[in-house]
């Protein structure tokens, strides 16, 4: 017991960097031959972690979705939310085609058969995907991790429960916090599954992984710098009025890492629940935000599904002018936010909007096969900026509500950090009384 108690009890970020060191260094002595490059034991590390956290989650959003809804009213901070969603995304799409235009890319293309799936052949593929997932049977939702159906049925049962006896709404939010519970004692086995997601990558790949195609990529990852470094802080300031980098900072160490591993957000709602609960926010908004911006928050997939349709305009000499750039923007943006709900992800979405140029899908689906061959840069950094950006903005919108309200808050701090700072700065020894007051930082905490 000891020995769990020490473990649990250090730094969480520390034995993930210890995870990413041993995972590399396996990784590359396999890789060069040293050791067996089939370690069935270490690559059952990533597989469990990752499977772990998929399992969970969606029973996490389910229970907590039906609970927040039926115990709390609903969070005022949910509008700022979408907002800040659906701009962010808007945004990716112009900074994307902003970087294409500075820095040109050009496609060596593979081949195109190494693609299994068919891509949606138009938008309205994308919205029937959408809304046949939305009706989709609760039990096949939670069984096939169909987070858009989970999300509907889950509200409804959540409003419908509001008029149910205090007793049966107290056993929903009891199961709700058991849930939670074992999700944490999930994160804690974080560093073991991170050592065999990397052992995986580098032991398949090698150095190579780092370096193929690497203008295309240099091209994705200055885009999503530019919008998890410049573009999101500033909506985030905007929101909440204060300097927004702390939570920058705290979100991209304490999600962007897992998600750049994992490369799922679905796995990484969890994450980002107990993120948002260290933070002290109301969990009536991001018991809904969180699994919704992994269905629709997706700048990242915007950046991706951009870059790669201009790269392809490039390669075949089609110019491009700044109407249909901008038309491009809006249909990669619509067309991210419905990334989630098809096969493949982003990738697929690619040949929809090369059609937009008249490129054929044929041609479009060899840039398809480009992508998952730098997939392994490419969909780590861009499930990192969607995954972390939900808890951004989520923080963000609610932090709003706090500062309406005249409530303490330090953007990217714990509650119990905020609390104390607020005691320590109001605490008068002359008045011995002081220990008495009601501070309105334990208004924080309750949330």
């Amino acid at each position: 017991m000891n020995i769990v108690k020490r473990w649990t009890e250090s730094s969480l970020i520390l034995r993930i960097v210890l995870g990413l060191v041993i995972g590399a260094v396996l990784g590359f002595l396999a890789h060069a031959g040293f050791v067996p490059a089939d370690m069935e034991p270490i690559s059952m590390l990533g597989t469990l972690f990752v499977g772990a956290l998929k399992a969970i989650a969606p029973v996490l959003v389910f229970f907590l979705v039906i609970s927040a809804l039926s115990n709390a009213k609903a969070p005022k901070s949910m509008r700022s939310v979408i907002a800040l969603y659906v701009a962010s995304t808007l945004i990716a799409g112009i900074v994307s085609v902003a970087m294409s235009y500075l820095m040109p890319s050009t496609i060596t293309f593979a081949d195109a058969s190494a693609v299994e799936q068919a891509a949606p052949s138009d938008l309205g593929t994308v919205v029937e995907t959408l809304l046949t997932n939305c009706v989709t049977n609760p039990v096949l939702s939670l069984t096939n991790a169909n987070y858009l159906g989970i999300l509907v049925w889950s509200i409804f049962l959540g409003i419908a429960l509001r008029a149910a006896a205090t007793p049966t709404r107290k056993v929903v939010q009891e199961v709700s916090d058991a849930v939670l519970k074992v999700v944490r004692g999930i994160i804690q086995c974080a560093p073991f599954g991170i050592i065999g997601l990397v052992y995986d990558s580098v032991a398949q790949n090698g150095a190579s992984i780092f370096v193929e195609y690497g203008h295309i990529i240099a091209v994705l990852l200055a885009a999503m710098a530019i919008i998890a470094f410049i573009t999101n802080p500033l909506l985030a300031f905007f929101t909440f009025k204060k300097n927004p980098y702390p939570l920058v900072w705290r979100c991209l160490k304490d999600s962007a890492v897992y998600a750049f591993f994992t490369r799922s957000s679905a796995a990484n709602i969890p994450v980002n629940m107990n993120l948002c609960r260290s933070l002290g926010l109301n969990r009536d908004t991001y018991a809904v935000s969180i699994p919704l911006g992994a269905t629709i928050n997706m700048a990242g997939a915007c950046v991706t599904i951009t870059v790669m349709t201009m790269a392809c305009a490039n390669t075949l000499g089609i110019s491009i002018d700044p109407v249909m750039a901008v038309i491009l923007c809006v249909l990669a943006a619509v067309s991210a936010c419905g990334a989630s709900g098809v096969p493949g992800g982003s990738l697929l979405l690619i040949p929809m909007c090369c059609s937009l140029f008249g490129i054929s899908n044929d041609v479009a689906m060899q840039v398809v096969a480009v992508g998952f061959i730098i997939g392994v840069i490419q969909d780590s950094c861009e499930t990192a900026l969607n995954s972390s950006s939900d808890a951004l903005f989520t923080a963000s919108a609610d932090y709003r509500e706090m500062r309406k309200q005249g409530l303490e808050f330090a953007p990217g701090k714990d509650a119990e950090s905020v609390s104390s700072e607020v005691i320590a700065a109001d605490y008068d020894p002359m008045n011995p009384t002081d220990h008495e007051l009601d501070h309105p930082a334990g208004t924080v905490l309750e949330r």
